[in-house]
């Protein structure tokens, strides 16, 4: 499925119309262009106007999560609780309330980054987050971060990887191992394979395949596949939640 003209044309004029000021950066970023993937594959949930309008309420989320949204943004969260102080980055805006209850949850004086690589979700979270200081917005893909080494003190991924093709997955792990001092913490949660008798199992390899075409890579491999290489973590540690079918992994520097 190819992005049509009007859809094309919308995201330019929101391209055009977001600068430096108005994703909360005030340092002049070179322009961020849209991955041909996303463009391709997901334009209709996060680049279109009136599918940013569509997904955006909360119930429909829970929903699409089949009741899990609250256990996996929670499960999330717990990760970032022994954090006193320090920076978080969240790598690619998510529909509901998932920001503004991370931003409410950290402690006071700890900073609160957000990447995206479209400037509609940017635009769609700063109406959510209103005037919450401690929380900036960046235009920046995930697979090329702007940010310098060892910067933040953990890194969360909340269902993104399930829609990058391998190679873009795989660069946006690295990004987010790379920008983790030591010590820190990267927290994924996403798609995961259920246990054979989960009947959620037979009915999400169909509606997956038609409308995620990269997220069965993550049922049929390990997260740490996508590990760098040369990749050193302290403990990557895993669990799975509603019969197998999410998953948080836990990669500690």
């Amino acid at each position: 499925m190819h992005l049509t003209n009007s859809v094309k044309k919308a995201a330019a004029q929101t391209n055009a119309e977001a600068g430096p000021a108005a994703t909360g950066s005030p340092a002049v970023q070179a322009p961020v262009a849209v991955p041909t993937y996303l463009e391709q594959t997901y334009w209709w949930a996060y680049l279109h106007p009136r599918g940013v309008s569509f997904f955006e309420r909360q119930w429909l989320v829970n929903l699409i999560l089949w009741g899990n949204y609250v256990t996996l943004r929670d499960a999330a969260f717990a990760e970032l609780d022994d954090l006193t102080v320090g920076k978080v980055l969240q790598v690619a805006c998510v529909y509901g309330d998932f920001t503004v209850k991370l931003a409410q949850r950290l402690a006071p004086g700890t900073r609160l980054d957000v990447v995206d690589v479209a400037p509609v979700q940017l635009d769609n979270l700063r109406r959510k987050i209103g005037t919450q200081s401690a929380v900036s917005l960046h235009h920046q893909d995930s697979a090329d971060l702007a940010f310098a080494d060892q910067s933040y003190d953990c890194v969360v991924v909340f269902f993104l990887l399930h829609e990058q093709p391998a190679h873009a997955r795989a660069r946006t792990i690295r990004e987010a191992l790379r920008v983790t001092r030591r010590g820190g913490k990267i927290v994924i949660v996403d798609y995961h394979q259920p246990a054979r008798l989960n009947p959620f199992r037979y009915i999400m390899l169909p509606v997956l395949k038609l409308l995620e075409p990269y997220a069965l890579d993550m049922w049929f491999n390990d997260i740490s596949t996508w590990l760098p290489a040369d990749a050193k973590p302290a403990s990557v540690e895993k669990r799975v939640y509603f019969g197998g079918l999410y998953q948080k992994v836990v990669v500690t520097l």
